[in-house]
């Protein structure tokens, strides 16, 4: 199948390790140049590098913080010049698992709580606020929100409260910015396999994975590539587990 992305152009937030950058290495293999985006210069520009030699694609490292507005305007408009303009936007940027580490009311430290929902879900808000009237003018665009599987279970509230704020801001920029052309979507992976994960971690999450293992990071490229390629256009505004499927719940 050929999902009409080469030529297009990208923005992959959160692109230097994990789930980002093999997000980004996915499109680019489908013909898409991407701008990366991250906090620490040394790791996102060897990242681009290790990218662009991989794939053949040109690839933009933009150092930003997406919880601050004016590097989040400076991304947007250092990557519609340097790439020409944008089509597409992964909002990834955000530390995985959270930064709240609390499981019970008692443990919630308010500043925890603040930057997480700052980063993810307002993070993700201005990023699509900068890029959303480049889209508008094109009359074409993609949106792909990454939250977390957490959105679904109990037993770390800000983990939830930040994946289920992902999920809402999708919906309503679906909403609002479907009549446009611009389709918005987010996936929510489960534990995923990356460049940082250990065998026996690996081992241990598995065991309680529909399909008996974590799925890799990789795999999550794919379906996020899809959801980017004007094949996805009937996938609109809706939430998708990417995890390998949990035992014993159904979610309609």
């Amino acid at each position: 199948m050929d999902l009409e992305l080469a030529g297009k152009r990208a923005i992959v937030t959160g692109g230097s390790r994990g789930i980002g950058k093999v997000i980004a290495r996915a499109l680019a293999a489908e013909g898409v140049d991407v701008a990366i985006s991250a906090r620490t210069e040394g790791p996102l520009r060897d990242a681009a590098a290790e990218l662009s030699n991989a794939t053949g694609r040109k690839i933009v490292p933009i150092v930003a913080n997406t919880g601050k507005e004016a590097d989040v305007n400076r991304l947007v408009e250092t990557a519609i010049r340097e790439l020409g303009g944008v089509d597409i936007l992964v909002n990834n940027a955000a530390l995985p698992g959270g930064i709240s580490p609390a499981t019970k009311l008692e443990q919630i430290v308010d500043e925890q709580v603040l930057e997480d929902i700052n980063i993810k879900v307002v993070g993700y808000l201005r990023t699509a606020r900068a890029l959303a009237p480049h889209l508008i003018s094109k009359g074409w665009g993609r949106i792909i929100n990454i939250g977390g599987l957490a959105i679904h279970r109990t037993g770390r509230p800000v983990a939830t409260l930040r994946n289920v704020g992902v999920a809402a801001i999708t919906k309503n920029l679906a909403d609002e910015l479907g009549p446009k052309g611009i389709n918005v979507t987010a996936v929510h992976p489960g534990a995923t396999r990356t460049e940082r994960t250990t065998e026996q971690a690996a081992k241990e999450l598995g065991a309680s994975v529909s399909i008996g293992r974590i799925v890799d990071a990789q795999e999550v490229a794919w379906v996020v590539t899809f959801l980017a390629s004007p094949k996805s256009v009937s996938i609109n505004g809706d939430a998708i587990p990417i995890g390998g499927g949990s035992p014993g719940t159904i979610h309609y």
